[in-house]
């Protein structure tokens, strides 16, 4: 017999949330692991002691956790959402009949909390993962990754007034027609302040951005589609964004410019937890950045009581500096250098105890000075033989050239630090490293800007980016932390983890205690 369901709206029923959420529910499973009662203590002085009360600080860190876990960057959007769920209403500890916080007051809760407030809470979670045996410590992978901004191409401006910067530049590069005309989109405040809006380039600068700059000249300017906001050259030299100053331009091969954040992330190999993402901005190099990531990242191990011994990253943080820096805090670096680096002429060879060359004649070319490079503010060495060293030489012609009298040449200042790390890239375990970091950090990249809501920030300034960013690696480690905490009961890999932890600390335990002591030897006089 065929059934017909007819809906009839009670006017009393008994219903609670904890009864219709199932047990392995993703929400219910986070609502038992994570524990943010911290926050009490540690928003406390943030907030007045007369007037209405604000929203939970807890419930407000869990709104945003929602929000990265289901990939909601609005949070108007983020509160629609989460009233039509009920393993999210549990989540947050609203009943179905409570009206949830307006997505105004979310936003500004959003800027009230300082950037610490959102590094402690992902430094707990990231102390959850440690606590569950997800992190090893011994090897990072570093990479970065461009995230868009909440400004648009279109209202960018010129750094000076047109009257002013005509005079300037009238000589050493072409304005487009698009930089003569008003901007596409008045940003409707400007907040920039003055030295943002000034111009700060040099003229060896604007003279390299003129050769680009003529592709898009007047005639260039009346083509087709040269209104398009990507047909015009612009620089973080000569424009600036009045909606977010701290937004750079930036672009990647094959790609339109945008204006950018630079996301730098630390990965850890062993199960690819986050331990570190910190925003910069985008028109920053990855090798001037590495220094500040490795301090924060190694001081995060220690306290978790982890050893960091190997630091895996890409071509783009290499320089000496690095290799230096990081030789001297104890770690191996894995980081291939850039094509530029030789290490000296091709042919000779050099004396490393007597810090000199020998050309292929065998003569001596000795080091002479020590100094800062103007271009590229690097040390380096310079070699310098005499002219009498070249004289009679048969390949004088061809070495020094037409006009040069003495063979003088320059290398960094870094080289055995650049030839101590090459030898360990080009080693086996080199090559397994590269895998490793191609593997570790770039699919975590990949979900957080397909899946993590990490895609755009939908916030102004370097400081609320910082933020974004942390709630979105918070949210990524907490949902690999649950995944990994349910295999191991199904497999009961935990217990066996921790039998192994107790036998390891025995056994040190027992080798302290039980030592033969050392024999003494007794001088005779």
């Amino acid at each position: 017999m065929q059934g017909k369901k007819t809906y009839q709206e009670k006017l009393f029923n008994s219903f609670q949330l904890s009864e219709r959420i199932p047990a392995n529910n993703f929400y219910r499973r986070l609502k038992a692991a994570l524990d943010l009662n911290f926050l009490y203590d540690l928003t406390q002085d943030y907030y007045g002691r007369s007037g209405q009360k604000s929203i939970d600080p807890v419930v407000f860190f869990k709104f945003c956790l929602v929000g990265y876990l289901e990939n909601i960057d609005s949070h108007r959007q983020l509160v629609e959402h989460c009233g039509m769920r009920m393993d999210i209403l549990y989540f947050l500890g609203y009943d179905i009949d409570e009206e949830l916080p307006w997505h105004s007051t979310i936003s500004r809760t959003h800027q009230l909390f300082p950037e610490a407030v959102f590094e402690t809470c992902f430094t707990e979670v990231f102390n959850l993962c440690v606590q569950a045996g997800m992190v090893s410590g011994h090897t990072q992978a570093i990479d970065s990754a461009p995230v868009k901004a909440n400004a648009s191409m279109d209202t960018l401006e010129l750094k000076v007034p047109q009257e002013e910067l005509s005079a300037h530049l009238q000589k050493v590069r072409h304005i487009s027609k698009r930089d003569k005309d008003a901007p596409v989109r008045k940003a409707k405040n400007n907040k920039a302040d003055e030295s943002q809006q000034s111009l700060s380039a040099s003229k060896k600068e604007l003279q390299a951005i003129d050769s680009r700059n003529k592709k898009w000249s007047d005639e260039q300017d009346q083509r087709p589609g040269s209104g398009n906001k990507g047909s015009r050259y612009t620089s973080n030299k000569t424009h600036y964004s009045p909606t977010d100053p701290d937004a750079r331009i930036s672009v990647k091969p094959g790609k339109a410019r945008k204006l950018n954040y630079l996301s730098q992330l630390t990965v850890d190999t062993a199960h690819h937890v986050i331990t570190d993402i910190h925003a910069y901005h985008a028109d920053g190099k990855d090798n001037q950045q590495l220094p500040d990531i490795v301090k924060r990242v190694k001081t995060r191990l220690w306290k978790a009581g982890m050893v960091w011994e190997n630091c895996v990253a890409d071509t783009g943080y290499s320089s000496g500096e690095n290799y230096d820096f990081l030789e001297q805090i104890g770690l191996k670096s894995f980081i291939p250098p850039h094509g530029t680096y030789k290490g000296g002429l091709e042919g000779f060879i050099y004396n490393q105890e007597q810090d000199h060359y020998i050309c292929l004649r065998g003569k001596v070319i000795p080091f002479t000075k020590e100094f800062l490079d103007s271009r590229t503010q690097t040390r380096k060495k310079e070699y310098r033989a005499r002219k009498h060293v070249c004289v009679g030489c048969d390949l004088k012609a061809q070495c020094l050239g037409k006009t040069a009298q003495e063979k003088k040449f320059s290398v960094t200042y870094y080289r055995d630090q650049y030839e101590r790390n090459n030898q360990r890239v080009n080693s086996s375990q080199g090559r397994y490293m590269k895998g490793k970091r191609q593997s570790t950090v770039e699919p975590v990249f990949g979900t957080l800007t397909q899946f993590m809501g990490l895609r755009k920030v939908n916030t102004i300034g370097l400081k609320q980016a910082n933020k974004c960013m942390h709630l979105s690696a918070m949210a990524y480690n907490l949902k690999k932390y649950l995944r990994f905490t349910q295999k191991r009961i199904k497999s009961g890999a935990g217990m066996l983890a921790f039998i192994q932890t107790l036998k390891n600390a025995f056994y040190k335990l027992n080798n302290i205690a039980f030592r033969p002591p050392k024999k003494m030897t007794i001088a005779t006089i």
